[in-house]
């Protein structure tokens, strides 16, 4: 989820955590868990600070230890101690299963979204993206806003926060369904699809389709069941070049690859003699462009000029990130 719903779910958790006496009826333990539901829904992605080190680190690291199963049981101490310190008369075993509630649930919502987590790691570093919500919700950040407002004009903070989890619960079904209705149709579309990926949007009912057949590449949009397919390419292998050779040590191309699962890839001449080798996402296909990608400028010895991988939504905004 987006930080904002990460956010609003803090505080809504800091409600519902006042089911509990103990944080209920001792002040200081009702402020200290509130203060960590909010700081252990926003710590697992403290990790957004990578983008300071460049979009190959952000994209390759972003969502991967600090949402792994040594980081779910690490937040939730450091944390706890260090609000024990300021709220010295707090419970502490209160706080921690709250907050570690707080972070868990954290990860644990990230796994239904496109993007995904790395939540299985040290066992696995496989990307886990049931993809049935959007990373920004609409519905199910209006949802925890509306409890919010009810809480702060006297609401009893508990049946609310039960009441909003239980339709937000039901929700979940409900596009679960959605997802599995529209991927059934995108079958019927696409018999020999072997991989098929669904993006939600904000928008209820509409769904980006990425899907492999034996064959070819197919991009397209779902409404519900329609299926539009906009674009449809060969599948080619990487080819054994110098070129490919080269780019693939590069960590722009390194990211791209470890993050994304379908893709293509182009290789063009262009101007002062150089060989631009593109790797292009199929997933976020946008206003008639694929803005995900990784990108390579080399020289005829086939020496890396510059590089870059990450969202770009604009060719002129692409090439001058690429300017020598």
């Amino acid at each position: 989820m987006d930080s904002g719903t990460h956010l609003v779910m803090g505080i809504a958790l800091g409600g519902l955590a006042l089911v509990d006496p103990v944080v209920a009826h001792n002040s200081p333990t009702t402020v200290a868990v509130i203060t960590g539901m909010i700081v252990g829904s926003q710590a697992p992605d403290i990790d957004t600070i990578l983008k300071l080190r460049g979009n190959a680190t952000y994209i390759r690291h972003h969502r991967g230890i600090t949402h792994s199963i040594p980081a779910v049981i690490l937040w939730p101490i450091l944390i706890t101690g260090f609000l024990s310190i300021i709220f010295s008369n707090a419970n502490v075993l209160h706080l921690w299963l709250w907050t570690f509630f707080a972070v868990f649930l954290h990860v644990f919502v990230d796994i239904f979204n496109a993007y995904g987590t790395q939540a299985l790691r040290p066992f696995s570093k496989q990307w886990i993206a049931l993809g049935w919500i959007n990373t920004f919700d609409p519905i199910i950040f209006s949802l925890h806003v509306i409890a919010l407002m009810f809480w702060a004009f006297g609401a009893n903070p508990v049946s609310t926060m039960f009441t909003l989890y239980g339709i937000i619960f039901i929700y979940y079904i409900i596009r679960y369904l959605l997802q599995k209705s529209v991927k059934n149709a995108v079958r019927n579309t696409i018999p020999d699809a072997e991989l098929i990926i669904l993006s939600p949007t904000s928008h209820f009912f509409q769904y980006r389709v990425a899907a492999n057949s034996t064959t070819h590449h197919y991009v397209g949009r779902a409404y519900g069941r329609s299926i539009t397919i906009y674009d449809k390419f060969l599948i080619e292998p990487l080819p054994d070049t110098p070129e490919f050779k080269a780019v693939m040590k590069d960590p722009n191309f390194i990211s791209f690859v470890s993050f994304s699962p379908l893709y293509r890839w182009e290789v063009a001449d262009i101007e002062d003699d150089l060989l631009e080798v593109r790797l292009i996402d199929l997933r976020y296909r946008s206003n008639n462009r694929y803005p995900f990608v990784a990108i390579a400028h080399l020289t005829q010895d086939y020496e890396i000029v510059n590089s870059f991988t990450g969202w770009i939504f604009s060719e002129d905004k692409l090439q001058k990130k690429l300017v020598v």
